[in-house]
């Protein structure tokens, strides 16, 4: 739940001399203990970290609901409770934060555990661990006991972790104070806070967040600064030749004239006028002294991008383990990523970002798609390549028998069900290599009709329509997506050819150079042609070699399908949602829907009843639906939840975009020949108001069996 300060409903006095209802601390110091706020109004007064980490309250309210997100009502609780609790350290009453380490009984107020070298966690749900079972760092013990620099202050700090000096846990080589960390902490943001070494953001973010480094969501104090970055806005004016000449001076400036200022066509930053540098034609460019003196660096020694950093070995080949996803809480994945609470999330739901997308619909345009389902990938593809279609309009699916003359008058199909078919075409077409999870192939008759552009039409529409989640996206394909394919590095999982993953096995498992030496002349065409192939002086190089191979053959291979598959992507704007929002759009590309509930099919569906139904009959559908969608969930019924948000919208799982419209079930007046019926292009069933829950579930089951036979 976000945290974000919204105090416009409150009236914030002076808090120099009142005490926090918390601790009793009249001090006001911001970078300790947080914000310091008096509420006449409710008659508190608090430090907001004593707000935010007592153990016993939890943010109910919505984000300008309350102090924080937190219900008054429920402040004023946990201020009693804690006056029953003695803090350990300073022995006075008030201790609202404990150790959450089993058994210990500990509880302390902030500032007397930040006395104590108690560790607060500003992430998850917000722990504290007294001094005693604190989280600690595992250093390995040949960088201990010597000294470096704090890369922060540069004073120096020898190098065992502790309460005050803390090692970070990505480059290995970076020691600071916990002071300082702290400071830029809150001088950087969440945004700009990282290594200073390595300047890497997740790992370094993650770890010091375990060790009580508060990293407040907010942009760098520098960015807050008004008109900090005015002067990027004043050009250069000023001429730098040996001798001016101008009479005016050197920062003259007459435009399209001799005494024109011209700056520096590398720097910007030196100038000189036209005639104290000889430029008689006006189109002629100049370049400073200093940018002349500097040589060209050989395209072929250019040195690896710095944020990149020294690719790891193991991490390029990465056999037999999964890439660390992208933070995405999800329940159906086992490791869960810590995420910052008492801020407003980066990400949104996808099903918001979505149906942000689905207002560029334009509801006065109607583009009615003939659909052969038989050949459903051939008629799609002539559909989208119609000169009328109209990505933005009202998809509505009209499926046909084999001949385009047998066409209901009205729509017949459901879109969602129609995308959901769509999806499944395009993940066993021939554009997409892999068992599970696919990358891109390289198919030319496919390039050369531009399938992969419609391909990439397809599943942007899907999403923005209200399709299913595509799921089979491999994590290199997803990587592509967001970053540049060239720094993006394969897993030999992508590899789909046998014959390219042996050679690459093979040169993977030599653990000698004769061995190694060998393969390379058995595969040596191959090398050769992809490029790959290098000098190897020790067993280690053959990463190298694998590198080289699983990068031409799973990326640089299909730059033209994959550049073509992304511009296909980009329809209605779902690609910059994509690159905005990657841990949303990574559940739903490569990881496919969650598990279906009984109790998310009951709040999906609406219960409306026919006139006539009296009291009972209704309590008694509404009772019989709730307990059928249970006994499909427990496994006991033959029909599944699958099957049944299929009978109705013609789908297997809730969409991320969510149905349009929302499903909705419809109780009848009994009738002896009325059976459950569902409208898919509307996503509604109807059904009779049974007297037995009996009846129910065998009408249903029957009516549901009958459809999935025919399909």
């Amino acid at each position: 739940m976000s945290f974000v300060v919204r105090m416009s409903r409150l009236s914030v006095q002076s808090t120099t001399n009142l005490p926090c209802m918390f601790c009793g601390c009249v001090d006001d110091c911001a970078e300790k203990f947080g914000e310091k706020k008096n509420y006449p109004e409710h008659d508190l007064t608090l430090h907001y970290y004593c707000l935010l980490l007592s153990s016993g309250i939890w943010q109910r309210g919505e984000e300008d609901e309350g102090i924080y997100g937190f219900l008054v009502c429920d402040i004023k609780k946990e201020i009693n409770r804690a006056r029953k609790l003695r803090c350990c350290i300073c022995k006075n009453r008030g201790a609202s934060i404990g150790c959450v380490f089993p058994r210990c009984k500990r509880s302390y107020h902030y500032p007397c555990g930040v006395g104590r070298e108690c560790i607060f966690q500003f992430t998850d749900s917000f722990r504290s661990y007294c001094w005693e079972h604190r989280p600690v760092q595992k250093i390995v013990s040949s960088q201990t006991d010597s000294c470096s620099p704090c890369t922060i202050c540069l004073e120096s700090v020898v190098q065992v972790p502790s309460y005050h000096i803390l090692c970070s846990p990505c480059c290995k080589t970076s020691w600071f104070h916990r002071n300082c960390l702290q400071y830029q902490a809150l001088s950087a943001g969440l945004f700009f806070f990282r290594c200073t070494v390595c300047n890497n953001k997740e790992i370094f973010q993650e770890e010091m967040l375990r060790m009580g480094i508060h990293i407040p969501e907010r942009d760098a104090s520098w960015e807050l600064e008004e008109n900090a970055f005015q002067e990027l806005l004043v050009r250069y004016q000023h001429c730098d030749a040996s001798k001016c000449v101008c009479p005016s001076g050197r920062e003259y400036s007459s435009p399209d004239s001799k005494w024109e200022i011209i700056r520096c066509q590398c720097c910007g930053s030196s100038g000189t006028h036209r005639d104290c540098s000889s430029l008689q034609d006006f189109s002629q460019s100049w370049e400073c002294p200093e940018c002349k003196s500097i040589e060209c660096t050989p395209a072929g020694k250019r040195s690896r991008p710095p944020s990149l950093g020294p690719p790891d070995r193991r991490e390029c080949l990465n056999f037999g383990m999964e890439h660390s996803s992208p933070k995405c809480p999800r329940l159906s994945t086992p490791k869960r990523k810590m995420v910052i609470r008492h801020i407003r999330s980066l990400e949104r739901p996808v099903s918001d970002i979505l149906h942000e997308l689905r207002l560029q619909i334009n509801t006065h345009l109607t583009c009615i798609m003939l659909i052969q389902k038989d050949s459903l990938w051939k008629s799609s593809i002539d559909c989208f390549q119609n000169s009328k279609f109209s990505p933005s309009g009202i998809l509505q699916v009209k499926f046909t028998g084999r001949k385009l003359r047998m066409v209901c008058k009205q729509p017949n199909g459901s879109i969602a069900e129609y995308f959901g078919l769509l999806l499944n075409e395009i993940r066993h077409s021939s554009l997409l290599e892999g068992n599970e999870h696919k990358n891109i192939s390289l198919n030319s008759d496919a390039l050369q009709n531009n399938l992969y552009y419609e391909a990439g039409r397809m599943v942007a529409l899907a999403l923005v329509h209200g399709g299913p989640a595509p799921g089979f996206f491999s994590q290199t394909l997803f990587r592509c997506l967001i970053h540049d394919p060239q720094h993006v590095q394969p897993v030999i999982e992508d590899v789909a050819d046998p014959n390219v993953a042996t050679a690459i096995l093979t040169i993977q498992s030599c653990q000698r150079i004769a061995q190694l030496k060998s393969a390379i002349v058995q595969y040596f065409d191959y090398l050769q042609k992809t490029g790959s192939l290098h000098l190897v002086q020790s067993v280690s190089d053959k990463y190298m070699l694998i590198k080289g191979m699983l990068s031409h053959h799973v990326i640089q291979r299909v730059q033209e399908p994959l550049e073509s598959f992304k511009q296909g992507l980009k329809t209605m704007g779902v690609l910059e949602k994509i690159q905005a929002y990657p841990s949303a759009f990574w559940n739903v590309l490569c990881l496919g829907p969650e598990t279906l509930t009984a109790k998310a099919l009951t709040e999906l569906f609406t219960i409306t009843f026919a006139t006539g139904l009296d009291l009972k009959q209704q309590n008694d559908c509404l009772s019989f639906w709730t307990d059928y969608l249970e006994d499909a969930e427990e496994g006991t019924a033959r029909i599944s939840l699958k099957d049944i948000l299929n009978f109705a919208t013609g789908l297997d799982s809730i969409p991320p975009a969510c149905l349009e419209p929302q499903p909705s079930i419809k109780f009848n007046q009994f009738h002896p020949k009325a059976q459950p019926t569902a409208y898919k292009n509307i996503n509604r069933m109807e059904v009779p108001a049974y007297s037995s829950y009996l009846a129910f579930t065998l009408s249903m089951e029957k009516a549901i069996s009958s459809i999935l036979m025919n399909t």
